[in-house]
């Protein structure tokens, strides 16, 4: 398959999210395309510089990160599956009311374009405060799919929840069939 995998800036997944594209790699062509936070912010969870560094190693070809460079996914159908893993609270936000403006987002509104599978993997300390309404509005959207996702902390973060990153390849494969992995949401 031809893969999209798009970075959005929850940095302290990074480690866990790399893994993963390393993982499909073995087996898929990948596409890493980076949100302009992913692309331009070093962190305490390392440097922009290493990450799209990794990305590239990983995927074998430099990461996409301008509008000009994600726009032709759609028009010129560059890919059967496009993953946003981590996928930000913001980019839910845009993505649930049909905002366009970084690399990610754009990707995402061009590959819908041709009726194809967007598989999102969450990691955002709001998503049972104001990001629930934007996770509901886009489990109820046409060709979204989610990765399974549950709290990441109760205690200490009680509105944060965190996709099981393991599972995008098991996501990926059923949204390529029309279906939603089961169950979405994890116990703790």
């Amino acid at each position: 398959m031809e893969i999209g995998f798009a970075l959005c800036g929850s940095f302290c997944t990074f480690s866990q999210v790399f893994p993963i594209m390393e993982q499909l790699a073995t087996e898929h062509h990948l596409t890493p395309i980076f949100s302009p936070a992913a692309y331009g912010t070093d962190t305490r969870f390392g440097t922009a510089r290493e990450h799209i560094r990794k990305a590239a190693e990983i995927c074998c070809k430099d990461p996409l990160y301008t509008l000009a460079q994600v726009e032709p996914i759609g028009p010129k159908k560059m890919l059967d599956v496009l993953v946003v893993a981590p996928c930000t609270g913001n980019t839910l936000a845009k993505l649930a009311h049909g905002i366009a403006d970084t690399s990610v987002t754009m990707a995402v509104k061009s590959h819908l374009r041709n009726g194809r599978p967007v598989v999102l993997a969450v990691s955002t300390n709001d998503a049972l405060a104001v990001a629930a309404e934007n996770i509901g509005k886009l489990l109820a959207r046409r060709h979204i799919y989610f990765v399974p996702f549950g709290q990441d902390d109760a205690t200490k973060k009680p509105t944060s929840m965190i996709s099981d990153f393991s599972k995008i390849p098991q996501a990926v494969n059923a949204a390529m069939e029309g279906r939603q992995l089961q169950p979405i949401l994890l116990e703790g």
